[in-house]
């Protein structure tokens, strides 16, 4: 049951210094332009009216543009702007530079609103999970779900992720360190991660739920027997 088990015989991991969400279809994402002018941010930014996005049972307002299955949005003004398959600090400098054209030194501020990850399986709280701060590790994500019962395997964790468009596959292994330094120890939006069951859970179904029941209606009844042949 115990995790990262060489973890001290490894050194520190950069791992966290090197990752940054990629936007990908079907990200919608919040756009605002700032400048020393508000007035002049106008044109580019959407009434707050169209396309509310809701957060919980808050409705916030938040201008949103959904990134289509071809990687671009429409955006105010500038048009059709290409982002999927850019990081999000490279989609934030390709709109910048789009606004510098009709904006002296604008700001943008751009994150990703629908970022999320669903865990399935041997975990005790199964299900979909927002993620608020575009950052999410493998343990961090079992965490939200609970972690994972007693009956997970914790050596053969699958992830599904989805990479320009195609479905890849890993395995992940929770009790050694490999994970870490790999391209999988964050996740990213939509990523789903699936805990399979031990052999001890997969016996216990193949038997049934009322194995247990079935085992004491007969110890009964041998007891009851013995004391009536004695």
């Amino acid at each position: 049951m115990v995790y990262l088990q060489n973890i001290d015989t490894v050194g520190n991991s950069n791992a966290a210094a090197n990752f940054e969400p990629v936007l990908q279809p079907d990200d919608l994402l919040s756009i605002i332009v700032s400048a020393e002018t508000p007035e002049v941010t106008i044109p580019f930014n959407l009434p707050s009216i169209q396309g509310n996005y809701q957060i919980g049972n808050n409705q916030n307002g938040i201008k949103t543009y959904l990134i289509d299955s071809f990687g671009n949005i429409e955006f105010p003004v500038i048009g059709k702007i290409k982002l999927g398959g850019l990081t999000r600090s490279a989609a934030n400098a390709k709109i910048v530079k789009s606004v510098s054209e009709y904006i002296t030194n604008p700001s943008i501020n751009l994150r990703i609103l629908n970022y999320k990850i669903a865990v399935i399986g041997e975990v005790t709280r199964p299900g979909n999970y927002s993620i608020a701060s575009e950052r999410v590790t493998i343990l961090e994500g079992l965490a939200l779900a609970g972690d994972l019962t007693i009956y997970g395997k914790r050596d053969n964790i699958l992830l599904i992720r989805e990479i320009e468009g195609k479905k890849t596959f890993s395995r992940i292994d929770l009790t050694k360190t490999d994970f870490i330094d790999s391209p999988n120890y964050y996740l990213v939006q939509n990523d789903i991660l699936v805990v399979e069951p031990n052999k001890t859970k997969i016996n216990a179904s193949a038997f049934g739920p009322n194995l247990p029941v079935i085992i004491s209606a007969l110890s009964l009844l041998l007891t009851a027997a013995i004391v009536i042949i004695r």
